[in-house]
């Protein structure tokens, strides 16, 4: 059942970024808070709903315990929707998303895990897979990226390819530790853990709206489409990313961090951005090593 969660997580999170991407504002200085505060106020939504829905007694020391997780995952996340600004979504999302690599050998280097052939050979390959697209992506970037003279929209400089390399880190540390507190150790249950982050979420976007309306910064929640529907789409994949985790997070981080190879393929198509030959067999690649896993888990039954 873990892979239809990670894969489920995979898919919901490739569409976020698609929305991210065209809801990021290059001109707008205040457009990655905007969106923190989008995700934020409908994932405090999906926390209430449920929570009623579901009749789970939820205490606020959660939001503490877990609170290291959720503080990396938000700042990485700030920061990825910062860097959106200055770089296309084919060169971020791969180069952010090679997190699951960090936090897989993280996991392997500091708890016991026994694998099977299968399930090693499908972590090399999409790890493998994600690392060679971003190489292949910012190798290519001389050429074909630099925007300032010709798309505003773009600008690629060393302080815009430090936002996904800071990204990546700081995610693959929280995903790290999420791992020891879902499935390592069970620090705390999926349910306890999803509303944490939710609500802590939810506290950010609060803060983040009263700081928009003080700096007396357009904004209108209900006109905000893009980023509506990311923060919707990022909410259904967090959803399901818990209850993945806490069965079997070594190989779920690298399988989840696939989804920017999704987003790349759905950036192609949406956003018209380029993509050469390379990239595709890359993609193929990293489809056959989810399909290893998938194969791997029909031989578990």
């Amino acid at each position: 059942m873990w892979l239809i969660f990670a894969l489920l997580t995979t898919f919901s999170w490739a569409f976020a970024d698609l929305f991210y991407k065209r809801g990021a504002v290059s001109t707008d200085k205040s457009s990655h808070i905007k969106t923190v505060i989008m995700v934020g106020f409908v994932m405090g939504i999906h926390a209430f709903g449920h929570m009623i829905l579901n009749r789970i007694s939820f205490s606020l020391i959660y939001l503490v315990i877990y609170f290291p997780v959720s503080f990396m995952y938000i700042l990485s996340m700030a920061i990825g929707y910062f860097g959106l600004r200055y770089i296309e979504l084919s060169i971020s999302s791969p180069v952010q998303n090679s997190s699951g690599a960090i936090t897989s050998i993280l996991i392997f280097v500091f708890f016991t895990h026994t694998l099977s052939v299968l399930e090693i050979g499908a972590i090399v390959i999409i790890t493998s897979g994600i690392v060679v697209l971003a190489v292949l992506e910012k190798r290519d970037s001389g050429q074909s990226l630099i925007r300032e003279k010709i798309d505003n929209k773009y600008h690629l400089s060393f302080a815009a390819i430090v936002f996904p390399i800071l990204y990546c880190v700081i995610d693959g540390l929280g995903t790290f530790a999420d791992a020891i507190y879902l499935d390592e150790l069970s620090l705390i249950g999926e349910n306890e853990a999803l509303l944490a982050y939710e609500f802590t979420f939810l506290i950010c976007a609060v803060i983040a709206f009263v700081y928009v309306k003080v700096k007396k910064e357009p904004f209108n929640l209900f006109k905000e489409k893009d980023r509506g529907v990311a923060a919707i789409f990022e909410t259904i994949g967090q959803f399901f990313y818990v209850f993945a985790m806490a069965r079997n997070a070594i190989i779920v981080a690298p399988l989840i961090a696939s989804y920017s190879v999704f987003s790349v393929l759905l950036s192609r198509v949406f956003l018209k951005e380029k993509l050469a030959h390379r990239q595709y067999q890359v993609i193929a690649g990293v489809l056959t090593g989810i399909a290893l896993l998938a194969l791997s888990e029909a031989l578990e039954y």
